[in-house]
């Protein structure tokens, strides 16, 4: 008899909790922080943001069952955790902006979007030449500039907050800020994957304390309910906001590809052709489901990855596992009213490390382009770097463009990355073969996470 792979390992239960619950606590900052956000957006009051925040959990729980273990031609069957996609949140933004598109609006380009992903998924690794680290990066670069501006606004105390900007909310800013920091510095293993987590929980602490939790509804929010599709109501659909996610699920499966590489590599099962467009689809099935669950698109989290190469373990059950807490966790409304109680200057201190993390992320992978023999690179960088922030540096900017357009022009990251893939295809052209730039994205996101 063949011995077992490492990949499907099954183990004790007792240890296939506790490594589960590590992969589960290194995901939640980041998972949570993409409905808080898209919620603040939409002025939702604190219970349906709850909604939101159980819908994620939940959704992102199924979607990682789904990669872990496989249903019917979809999933890696790889320890693969799946959490929300920041690319999706400035695109998401936009379409809250505008006047007559809304949640309903958002989920139904979330639905499209995920069908399209489904469909494209056989064809991205032949894509993957055209985007290059000078792509690629310019397009991480401008994610993080524009969310980071929500970690500021946080920090001050939100948009709207009568003591915006408040020297005691700073303070606890700061303090969450530093936590993480020291965490980062001197915390060793669990400890540091989970700094954002516990800096969070240290400033919640201090705000319990000095009396700056408001708990509102949470007394009357249920102990167990389970999550409904639509219930915000039956999604609609707007063309920008399609074309808008459609090109979301592009860059969502062209940088999971290079992470399912890595995830291949580390684990020691390298991920072919087949294997990759079943978890590419996987990535498109999760977006739709996303959308009928009252939630977003979802990817592969890298932080995951780098506690599968500090552990050692790289069971797929693990994952699995961990996908069974988030759908418990997700079906638990006091604990998501709990988290919308987080106030904006305790989320803010993460917030700025973990979108600025975003930004030096990009910084990281345009350091390996070649910028000194190959000058058209800086002049991509260049020009989408300032496409991207004309909705931040003049919002009217498109103002006699049609309506339909605004979830596409109000967004920098999406204007940006269409400038990057665009210059770089009118000056670069297709300078690697599919298989090359296969390898070139695995070793990147290896290198992101050693």
């Amino acid at each position: 008899m063949p011995p077992i792979h490492a990949v499907d390992e099954r183990m004790p239960p007792g240890r296939l909790f506790s490594l589960a619950l590590q992969h589960v606590l290194v995901l939640c900052a980041g998972a949570v922080a993409v409905p808080l956000i898209v919620g603040a957006a939409l002025k939702l009051p604190q219970d349906q943001i709850a909604i939101l925040i159980n819908a994620d959990l939940f959704a992102g729980g199924v979607a990682t069952l789904v990669q872990c273990l496989g249903v019917w031609k979809l999933g890696a069957r790889l320890p693969v955790m799946m959490g929300v996609s920041f690319v999706s949140v400035g695109p998401m933004l936009a379409m809250a902006a505008a006047p007559d598109i809304g949640l309903t609006g958002i989920y139904g380009g979330i639905i499209a979007g995920g069908l399209f992903g489904m469909a494209i998924a056989p064809l991205v690794t032949r894509l993957l030449p055209y985007f290059p680290p000078v792509v690629s990066g310019s397009i991480i670069l401008l994610l993080g500039i524009s969310i980071a501006p929500i970690g500021i606004r946080w920090a001050g105390g939100g948009i709207g907050s009568p003591d915006f900007g408040n020297p005691a909310n700073l303070a606890i800013a700061l303090s969450v800020l530093l936590v993480i920091v020291a965490l980062h510095k001197w915390g060793r293993g669990i400890v540091r994957n989970i700094s954002v987590l516990i800096g969070i929980a240290f400033g919640y602490g201090l705000c319990l304390l000095l009396g700056k939790v408001s708990f509102g509804d949470i007394d009357a929010a249920p102990m167990f309910g389970l999550v409904q599709p639509f219930q915000f109501g039956l999604p609609s659909f707007h063309l920008g906001a399609v074309i808008s996610m459609c090109i979301v699920m592009l860059v969502i499966l062209v940088e999971s590809t290079g992470m399912f590489i890595a995830i291949g590599d580390i684990v020691e099962r390298p991920v072919d052709k087949r294997t990759m467009t079943r978890a590419l689809m996987a990535d498109g099935a999760g977006a739709v489901f996303g959308g009928i669950f009252n939630t977003f698109p979802y990817t592969s989290f890298t932080q995951n990855i780098g506690l599968i190469s500090m552990t050692g373990v790289r069971s797929r059950y693990v994952c699995a596992a961990g996908g069974v807490i988030m759908i418990i966790l997700g079906v638990l409304p006091k604990l998501a009213h709990a988290v919308a109680t987080i106030p904006p200057y305790v989320l803010g201190g993460a917030g700025i490390v973990m979108f600025g993390m975003v930004i030096a992320s990009g910084v990281r992978m345009l350091s390996e382009v070649d910028f000194t023999s190959n000058k058209d690179n800086l002049l991509i960088v260049a020009i989408s770097c300032c496409v991207a922030m004309i909705p931040l540096a003049a919002p009217t900017f498109f103002g006699q463009f049609p309506a339909w357009l605004s979830p596409i022009t109000h967004s920098g990251i999406l204007l940006g990355a269409v400038t990057a893939f665009s210059l770089n295809l009118l000056l670069n052209g297709r300078t690697r073969s599919a298989a090359d730039a296969l390898a070139e994205h695995g070793a990147a996101m290896k290198r992101s996470e050693a």
